[in-house]
């Protein structure tokens, strides 16, 4: 006879589990909400109060904390066999235990002292438990498991590597909630905590990082980083930067738009009607750049946009869904990675530095657009100013962007200093700038980048402001007849 030990704050599965334990002979321990549930559906245990001889007390705060639980779950077979039988404890084979939901509560607005009372201190001693002793005892934290547990308990027991894998998984979760308490204890009336502890699940080994030499891993089972390409190689380290990048911008536009990333930054974007038509008029911005570049859109992709798209070189497509032609006939590029669009997912940008990391969160913000030009921008240029102004959001500083309503027609980024960035966004235009915008990530210090912008035909352009030379820099714009508008925010990406 064997025994399992169950107590689950979420009961999804639970019972029917317990159901496969009795009918293959085990004797079952609960107590609680557990114990209710399986009261309820008929399935025979053991009161952990009847077991240990002590009764549940402080409300349910101390009730597996006792030897005779502890001492079942920690005793080593063949060697603590004596200890246990003189202070008649059970050996436990299986733990299953599923913890008390602080992470959740942590969100929901509580006070402290509410949340407090989420903090689990059995469950988490009993896991631990059973995962140091997994060579005796298999724990199970996550339903998930719950098949896999049931097809051992079939078979007649645990394999050596299923006890280590999921006792590493138990001990990966205790880390979890752990951490999710400190960072939730350090922090409170404060913006970030003082110990900062994260965890990202599903690590997968990357062929190399940004260059063969370097060895890259990725973490995350959602968003982006949980993706997996519907056809096409393994994704690169390089095509997560990018998708990640492709992805950030294109959620900017709720109207059929397309996004080509080459780098971390964009080399064409437009918005349209038609799905095939964006993507040529935003791969026509710069094709030369869009060899190899990775392509986003926020339209199911058809048969005709599929064949464009094989027509050339591309690293990653991505988009919310595909036909099956589609599917079918972007398989004529076997290398070409596939992906579907995935939901965001809200959290805090973080980047290594030598010695730690930084942590940034953006927040819900307003831009405040004033007009300080004597003229009025038209809407044309309202339009323009708006698209270019989204791009720029998403590009490398220092950023220059023209654009018309549709689509952006020069880029200069990643320069260090914004007249030369002007210059490279006039130089690789393929479409006329007569009567673009043009938008720039900071403030401009001179008027220099304006005039350079009005000489290649720009009429209107936004920015930042706040330089203590934007009294000359408007007087500039007034003199060369350009619309400008001030924003109050500046959008750096370094």
């Amino acid at each position: 006879m064997k025994w399992a030990l169950l107590s689950v704050w979420d009961k999804a599965g639970i019972v029917d589990l317990a159901k496969v334990l009795v009918e293959h002979n085990y004797r079952l321990l609960s107590s609680g909400g557990t114990g209710a549930a399986l009261q309820q559906a008929g399935v025979p245990y053991i009161d952990v109060a009847t077991y240990t001889g002590s009764p549940e007390m402080m409300h349910g705060r101390v009730k597996t904390l006792h030897p005779k639980i502890h001492g079942g779950i920690l005793g080593r077979r063949g060697i603590d066999d004596a200890v246990m039988q003189e202070h008649g404890i059970e050996p436990i084979d299986l733990v299953v235990v599923n913890l008390y939901p602080f992470e959740a509560m942590r969100d929901a607005g509580l006070g402290v002292d509410e949340i407090i009372e989420f903090i689990d201190i059995g469950g988490p001693a009993m896991v631990r438990a059973a995962a140091k002793n997994h060579k005796d005892v298999a724990v199970v934290v996550d339903s998930a498991d719950y098949s896999t547990a049931a097809a051992a308990v079939r078979r007649g027991g645990f394999t050596a590597e299923e006890r280590l894998a999921l006792a590493a998984k138990a001990f990966a979760r205790t880390a979890a909630y752990d951490g999710a308490i400190a960072n939730y204890l350090t922090g409170i009336d404060r913006p970030f905590p003082d110990v900062l502890t994260l965890q990202y699940r599903g690590g997968r080994t990357l062929r190399y990082g940004e260059n063969p030499h370097q060895a890259a891993a990725v973490y995350g089972d959602a968003g982006i980083a949980g993706e997996q390409p519907l056809q096409g190689k393994q994704m690169s380290y390089n095509n997560y930067l990018d998708v990640d990048a492709a992805v950030g911008l294109l959620r900017e536009f709720e109207e059929c738009a397309v996004v080509i990333v080459k780098h971390n930054n964009p080399c064409g974007v437009a918005t349209g009607e038609i799905l095939l038509d964006t993507y040529i008029a935003a791969r026509e911005v710069d094709p030369v750049s869009a060899y190899g570049s990775i392509v986003a859109m926020n339209r199911e992709v058809g048969e005709d946009v599929a064949r464009e798209l094989t027509g050339t070189f591309v690293e990653v497509v991505v988009a919310p869904s595909y036909t099956p032609e589609a599917l079918e006939i972007m398989k004529a590029k076997e290398n070409m990675r596939v992906l579907r669009l995935p939901e965001p997912v809200v959290q805090d940008e973080v980047r290594s530095i030598d010695g730690g990391v930084l942590v940034q969160r953006t927040g819900s913000y307003r831009e405040d657009w004033r007009v300080v030009s004597e003229r009025e921008p038209t809407a044309h240029e309202m339009e323009a100013m708006k698209l270019a102004l989204k791009v720029c959001k998403h590009t490398k500083s220092n950023a220059i962007i023209f654009a018309n309503e549709k689509a952006v027609i020069g880029i200069g980024a990643g320069q260090m200093n914004r007249v030369e960035s002007a210059e490279i966004a006039v130089r690789k235009a393929r479409s006329p700038l007569a009567g673009s915008a043009v938008a720039s990530d900071a403030f401009l210090p001179f008027p220099d980048t304006m005039e350079v912008a009005a000489a290649a035909g720009a009429t209107a352009l936004v920015q930042p402001g706040g330089s203590i030379r934007d009294q000359e820099v408007i007087d500039a714009a007034n003199r060369l007849n350009v619309a400008m508008v001030f924003t109050g925010v500046r959008h750096f990406r370094h």
